[in-house]
């Protein structure tokens, strides 16, 4: 499936989605589309947030070993703690917030959106499709290169909330795997497609390591409302432990190309300190 289909097909699942999202557990969160955010206190500490890259780091031959097909076997995950609902924001003192990107990547977009994160020296996290990666590994070599995140967002952005345990399994572990030959390392991160989480997926999520991530300011651009529109959205929202969603890929994202080299210089003027959270070790 082409990813410009979801454009349109988001429409449509957005519209059923609430109710399916809501029928898997107590403390189940559904957040995305038109809706306003639902803000939850996470069962444990939100995620600290991380430094600033002050420059990019130089490529990682552990990332170049998986690519050339003579890398160590992989390690099993480390499982994690279920969680009953995602993370919507980071800690931290100061006034930090997170940019993250949604659907990719895409080459129409996503190089211009690093370009604009490293004329600035900041780093995001980018929460890509498998389908998506496939066709596009050395972008997320570059993320590698430049220290952004890369987190999971399943292979073919479905709502999980209608398939089973098999089918969203394969989903996220299809998607870690295509991540760790381009990126270099498995993904610590997921966030549902369209917001709609069950007891299955953060269940899973935990089995494979991976911490799950939602966000506490949408911009919307999905819609393409106008890069104004985005740019406002984006800057009114902005608070420390702030998470934004945004999207490279998914259909027409110029809006969003041109939204981010407004609004990243505005936060940074305005004292805000965009970063990643802590990667886990071990």
């Amino acid at each position: 499936m082409q990813k410009d289909q979801l454009f349109t097909r988001r429409r449509v699942i957005l519209a059923s989605a609430a109710a399916l999202g809501a029928a898997g557990t107590a403390g189940v969160v559904l957040v995305g589309g038109d809706e306003e955010p639902v803000r939850t206190t996470a069962p444990e500490p939100a995620p600290v947030a991380g430094p600033q890259a002050r420059q990019a780091p130089k490529p990682s031959a552990f990332r170049l070993r998986p690519l050339t097909g003579y890398g160590p076997p992989r390690a099993a995950p480390r499982k994690l703690k279920v969680r009953k609902e995602p993370i919507l924001s980071i800690s931290g003192r100061g006034r930090h917030m997170m940019l993250t990107f949604d659907d990719g990547p895409n080459p129409h977009y996503t190089p211009h959106i690093l370009d604009t994160l490293a004329r600035y020296n900041v780093r995001a996290m980018f929460f890509v499709c498998g389908e998506c990666v496939v066709d596009n590994k050395e972008l997320l070599a570059r993320m590698a290169d430049e220290g952004h995140v890369v987190g999971n967002h399943t292979w073919t952005h479905p709502l999980l909330t209608t398939l089973n345990r098999k089918e969203i399994r394969s989903e996220m572990e299809r998607t870690s795997d295509v991540i760790e030959d381009a990126y270099g390392e498995r993904p610590q991160w997921f966030r549902a497609p369209y917001g709609a989480w069950n007891r299955a997926t953060f269940q899973l999520g935990a089995e494979m390591g991976m911490e799950p991530m939602a966000w506490t300011v949408d911009s919307r651009d999905w819609t393409t409302p106008g890069t104004d529109i985005i740019v406002d959205r984006i800057e009114s929202g902005a608070a420390p432990g702030v998470v934004v969603l945004s999207h490279d890929a998914g259909g027409d994202r110029s809006q969003s190309v041109r939204a981010i080299r407004e609004y990243l210089p505005y936060l940074i003027d305005s004292g805000y300190h965009l970063t990643v959270p802590h990667r886990r070790v071990g």
